[in-house]
């Protein structure tokens, strides 16, 4: 089975410049305590933007479409005159994008790569790229019976990446480790 793998490359000037200082100066393995502090920030940070609907630049996802909100209602949440009623109203009010069962955001995680030089955040869900990007419908094919996957278009709502405010921890992390090796 191939697995697919999303890459996001950061490559700021100044984070950039401060890893190269300490790499040379404490070696890669002296790297990995720092990118492990660096890894557990970031993912926390990732999974905080699932309550707050926002991407790594600060923007607002695009909201649910009116079709994902009358998929939330079923037998039980409307009235006999087919009206939404007090508990359909609350399933709809209290849906925001990108959660639903919360798996895709319990599953960010962060591993060390490149022989402990680097660091990753991302998830093993095989949506998370579609959510990530975005997809046109059709973009994945058709059913059997021609339907077109997706059915319809599915709005980018970027979760990786770093925000300013990641930025600065980063840096933040970095300078730290920094500090201690020039003060031995």
């Amino acid at each position: 089975m191939a697995t697919d793998k999303i890459t996001i490359e950061y490559t700021g000037a100044d984070v950039v410049e401060a890893l190269r200082r300490i790499h040379a100066g404490l070696g890669p393995a002296g790297l990995r305590p720092a990118l492990k502090e660096i890894g557990e920030d970031l993912a926390e940070s990732t999974r905080r933007r699932f309550a707050t609907s926002t991407a790594p630049d600060g923007s607002r996802w695009a909201p649910n479409s009116q079709l994902t909100y009358l998929g939330l209602i079923g037998k039980g949440d409307t009235r006999k005159d087919g009206r939404v009623n007090a508990r359909g109203a609350g399933r709809v009010s209290a849906k925001r994008p990108l959660v639903g069962s919360g798996l895709l955001a319990e599953s960010i995680t962060w591993q060390l790569a490149d022989g402990g030089t680097a660091v990753e955040i991302g998830t093993n869900r095989i949506y998370a790229g579609t959510h990530q990007f975005g997809a046109k419908q059709g973009e994945y094919g058709a059913t059997r019976r021609g339907a077109p996957i997706p059915w319809g278009d599915i709005p980018a709502r970027p979760f990786l990446g770093l925000s300013a405010e990641d930025e600065a921890a980063v840096l933040g992390v970095l300078q730290g480790y920094l500090g201690r090796l020039v003060d031995g």
